[in-house]
């Protein structure tokens, strides 16, 4: 079977890799261009055209796939199946029509739960006990063809946006395997997705990583897991921003403080900061310009005091940040 394989982050290489594995390496892989990355502006290839340099198969990097010259390609190479994994472009009529078993890509959610681009985190930051992958029939609409294949995972108490998304890459790898296998047999059919029970996950924004103190306790700690890696949770101690890393739920008490204050910062223990309700403990942060560290040398550090608070913007000039 001739296959075209499509996918650009860290996510899509152990499909392609797997896919090699069991005898069905593609003819040709697609990712996205290399983008300036770091303080050097140094262009960076993305995780899937590196993936690709071993097993030395060709990789073509577009701006624009759906571009004559690219189609035409695709159309002499006459591919039997296009699999996809989070490549980052939307598919027409005309491409999605080019295979002779069609377009099938991999989604990491339960489909028809969170359609769209940011599953992952949406599925932790709701608190959801299960997600899962699903591989479907590409149509034109976004993630809303038929489901080929399914796998359930359990979300863990300390499961990460990216230590869910490793996961969930892993048995991805293996449900398209197990989809190509049955396209190719003919055994494999789709099941309609119910659109009356769809939800979406958009796309996340770094600003959508600042911290709101006025938030349940367990809803910051779900807040700091699932934007981790990105976009990353922060606030503001005094004029400096501070990346928080990891926290833990200490209560969920009610307290006559404004979010945010600082309830203990001893320098011994991880200062306790006061959510609505509820409260939590830094575990481990990175202040602006400085090493990531544990919350109590955080404290030591940075002359942290009780009463102070972390705010949602830096405090001005000759305040000090108090409630």
């Amino acid at each position: 079977m001739k296959i075209v394989f499509m996918g650009t982050p860290a996510f899509a290489v152990p499909t392609l890799r797997q896919l090699c594995e069991v005898g069905m390496a593609p003819a040709v892989v697609y990712a996205q261009p290399p983008r300036k990355q770091g303080r050097g502006l140094k262009l960076i290839q993305p995780p899937t055209a590196c993936a690709a340099e071993d097993p030395k198969i060709p990789v073509r990097q577009p701006a624009v796939l759906q571009q004559r010259a690219e189609l035409t390609f695709l159309k002499q190479l006459a591919p039997d199946l296009i699999v996809t994994a989070a490549y980052g472009k939307i598919f027409r009529r005309r491409l999605l029509a080019l295979p002779r078993l069609g377009c099938i890509n991999l989604h990491p959610s339960l489909l028809p739960r969170y359609r769209g681009l940011s599953p992952i985190p949406w599925a932790i930051l709701r608190g959801d006990p299960l997600t899962g992958v699903t591989v479907y029939r590409m149509t034109e609409g976004v993630d809303s063809g038929p489901v080929l294949l399914q796998r359930a995972v359990e979300i863990l108490p300390n499961d990460t946006g990216g230590s869910l998304g490793s996961k969930l890459a892993i048995y991805g790898a293996q449900l398209i395997c197990q989809a190509v296998r049955g396209l190719a047999d003919g055994k494999l059919h789709g099941v309609e997705q119910n659109p009356e029970a769809a939800s979406y996950a958009p796309r996340l924004q770094r600003q959508d990583g600042l911290l709101d103190w006025r938030l349940p306790a367990t809803q910051v700690e779900r807040m700091v897991r699932a934007f981790d890696p990105w976009p990353g949770t922060y606030c503001y101690l005094r004029k400096a921003r501070v990346k928080i890393l990891a926290v833990s739920v200490v209560d969920e008490i009610p307290r006559r403080v404004a979010p945010g204050t600082i309830l203990s910062a001893d320098g011994k223990h991880p200062p306790v900061i006061a959510a609505l309700p509820g409260s939590v403990m830094l575990r481990k942060v990175q202040p602006e310009n400085s090493r990531l560290q544990d919350g109590a040398s955080f404290c030591c550090g940075h002359r942290v005091t009780e009463g102070e608070r972390l705010l949602p913007r830096p405090t001005h000039p000759g305040s000090v940040g108090h409630a």
